[in-house]
């Protein structure tokens, strides 16, 4: 559907405040109860700032249940633990569906039902891989959020709740509903913004996230309710808890209830009545979940009628009412062969293993991470241990369990490098990580160049792989800086240059001192320092002096620098490496100076637009369309979603212009791209 059509300029502010505020918890709804859009990202952000503006201007209507009281609010100091008015037990966990006929064997023979006689109605609900929570509210207002923690008490979240816009803050049945409700639930965050996240991540040379949940629930752990806004995390109910009030008599009414005040819940919830009908939902839902967009791990079975649900009763750990089916996860076990340790251009060492060859998710697997050595401790890895190996999405696989029952006698303890494999240099362990300390280390040293070469950082084009370790071996290059004092003659020596291809080269290296600070910033590999941060600098601060004058006090108060990332770039600036690699640099003739410093927010048509670039154009490359686009205000996204605006695309474009037609999103061609840019 389009946006929502907007109200009268000539109303009063308080009528518009309080339009505006039904229309934006109209939006929300729509989204993730309805899952019917009413509005774009772009509409919806344009409504939202409408109405702080009036809200500032007119604090006689402030409300606490205002759409803009989910962004933006203050940190709190800390969490207080609360405990649970019923606890929140867990749920025992079932691998084979023989488990389940057992179960199911079970309720009947607690409920007195006879072999001959149907029943109970049973009610399966997909387990969403989150973070288990408890809303309270109170005549229809949100109160209070508490996490699961132990089951008896937990974390009190409730600024972090009222920030996920899933989370209605007021519910909608005014009499209807109870005067005291709490809603159980699951905090997830779906597959595209995961994906973001950790493009955001790889940007900033992170470290990428293991899985959804990790995101989610450190983000939770967030003091600050801006960061978990900012993270657009989702809800989805699976249960109650205390309710003073009309109780529906089950659970399936009971979802019916909550969906109809506006409570976000599965839409692949089922009623089932035999053993059959439940062994043959649980294995459809198994070769779909994958579909749906969010982790999903299990089918939560549980008896639908309260009454018979009482009757079970719970043991001291979990209800006899209810089991979760486990779906087997993406895996398979193979022999441990050898370690090897890679050397990033930070310095981090970093584990690998080499397996004998197993098929996964319907590739050949040799290779996976051990992340570090901390980890490798912990899960008593050694070379010649039957593991169990991993493959999660797009991440590389991982060996994430050792078979201790069936340990080789001459199996090897994992010995950590004392000396880096690629330069002898020194070894030290800084948390989990183990980093090479020689600046110098020809290793860091071509990855470093590979890196600051790359098109996303200084665009040096001509200069891969191979002529950089042409280039490190015959010592020509030996820091960065010595890149700008490279001949025509000595790159042509290189072997795999002709002359034509060595002076195009000298040209790119040339060219590539006009990048501006930003790229250059992006490009000398600070650590968890990538290209989103480099920009923020870059708009803060004119030049790299002004940048220098900085303190860390100052650093951290940016948008999105934490702590860790302050220090570490101060400390990187300030260190004898980096004012060598600055005033090195500087003599080369390189360019510090900022492009984006008092620049105005762009206006245009793209201002804020969600756009997505694949297939081949004719025009150029996708990256630097891409950073044409960011100049005009839109925001580049890898992944199509339903936060995307509009889909750019060129030839041989394949299943992102088919999700794209599948989302209703705009889909534009190369000619529409070229005329938004004013080319065509």
């Amino acid at each position: 559907m389009g946006a929502m059509a907007s109200t009268s300029s000539s109303e009063n502010p308080r009528d518009r405040i309080e339009s505006l505020r039904r229309m934006l918890e109209q939006a929300n709804r729509a989204y993730y109860v309805d899952a019917e859009p009413l509005m774009s990202d772009r509409d919806y952000d344009l409504r939202l700032a409408e109405l702080g503006r009036l809200e500032v201007d007119h604090p006689e209507f402030d409300s606490d249940e205002s759409p803009t009281r989910r962004v933006g609010g203050q940190p709190i100091e800390g969490f207080v633990s609360v405990e649970h008015a019923m606890p929140m037990q867990s749920i025992d966990n079932s691998y084979d569906p023989e488990d389940i006929a057992s179960w199911f064997a079970r309720i009947r023979k607690g409920l007195g039902i006879g072999e001959d006689q149907p029943g109970p109605v049973l009610c399966c609900d997909p387990k969403i891989d989150g973070v288990a929570i408890s809303l309270r509210y109170r005549q229809g207002r949100l109160d209070q959020a508490i996490t699961r923690g132990d089951g008896s008490r937990g974390d009190d979240v409730t600024a972090q709740a009222r920030a996920i816009r899933a989370i209605p803050l007021r519910l909608d049945g005014s009499g209807e509903v109870p005067r005291l409700l709490e809603v159980r639930g699951e905090i997830y965050m779906s597959d595209d913004v995961f994906e973001s996240v950790n493009e955001a991540r790889a940007l900033r040379d992170e470290p990428l996230f293991a899985n959804a949940r990790n995101v989610t629930a450190g983000t939770l752990k967030s003091l600050d309710p801006a960061v978990v806004a900012d993270r657009r995390l989702s809800f989805i109910a699976h249960g109650r808890g205390v309710v003073e009030g009309v109780v529906p008599a089950s659970y399936s009414d009971f979802v019916a209830s909550i969906r109809a005040w506006g409570v976000p819940v599965s839409p692949d919830l089922r009623l089932v009545h035999d053993l059959e009908g439940l062994l043959e939902c649980i294995d459809a839902f198994g070769g779909r979940r994958s579909e749906l967009g969010y982790g999903v791990d299990g089918m939560v079975v549980r008896v639908d009628e309260f009454a018979l649900q009482e009757k079970l009763g719970s043991t001291s750990k979990a209800p006899r009412w209810c089991v979760a089916f486990k779906y087997p996860a993406d895996q398979g076990e193979t022999v441990l062969e050898d370690v090897a340790w890679q050397v990033g251009k930070g310095g981090t060492l970093t584990p690998r293993a080499t397996m004998q060859p197993i098929d996964l998710a319907g590739t050949t697997v040799r290779h996976a991470t051990l992340h570090n050595i901390e980890e490798i401790r912990r899960k008593d890895i050694r070379i010649g241990d039957r593991v169990v190996v991993e493959k999660a999405g797009e991440i590389i696989p991982q060996v994430v369990e050792v078979r201790l029952d069936s340990r080789p006698a001459d199996a090897q303890p994992i010995r950590p490098p004392t000396a880096c494999p690629a330069c002898e240099g020194p070894v030290e362990q800084e948390g989990p990580k183990l980093y090479c300390m020689n600046p110098e280390c020809p290793a860091q040293l071509r990855e470093r160049i590979a890196w600051f070469a790359g098109r996303n950082q200084m665009d040096i084009d001509g200069l891969g792989d191979k002529i950089v370790d042409q280039l490190v071996d015959r010592r020509l290059v030996l820091h960065l800086a010595d890149l700008y004092s490279l001949t025509v003659e000595q790159v042509a020596e290189l072997d795999g240059l002709a002359e034509k291809s060595a002076s195009s080269l000298i040209s790119a290296i040339g060219a590539s001192r006009d990048r501006g600070m930003a790229r250059l910033i992006a490009s000398i590999g600070i650590r968890q320092v990538g290209q989103s941060a480099a920009r923020t600098l870059a708009g803060s601060y004119p030049d790299i002096d002004a940048l220098l004058e900085a303190d860390e006090e100052a650093l951290q108060a940016l948008p999105d620098f934490g702590e860790i990332t302050a220090r570490l770039l101060h400390e990187t600036l300030h260190s004898q490496r980096g004012r060598d690699l600055i005033d090195r640099l500087r003599r080369a003739g390189v360019r510090f100076t900022s492009d984006e410093h008092g620049l105005d927010e762009p206006s245009g048509r793209l201002a804020g637009k969600t756009m997505v670039l694949t297939g081949t154009m004719e025009s150029g490359s996708r990256t630097e369309l891409a950073r044409r686009l960011e100049a005009l205000g839109a925001k580049i996204s890898g992944s199509v979603s339903a936060k995307t605006d509009i889909l750019a695309a060129g030839a041989n474009a394949g299943s992102k212009l088919e999700k794209a037609r599948k989302l209703g999103i705009e889909i534009w061609d190369e000619k529409t791209l070229l005329t938004e840019l004013g080319e065509a």
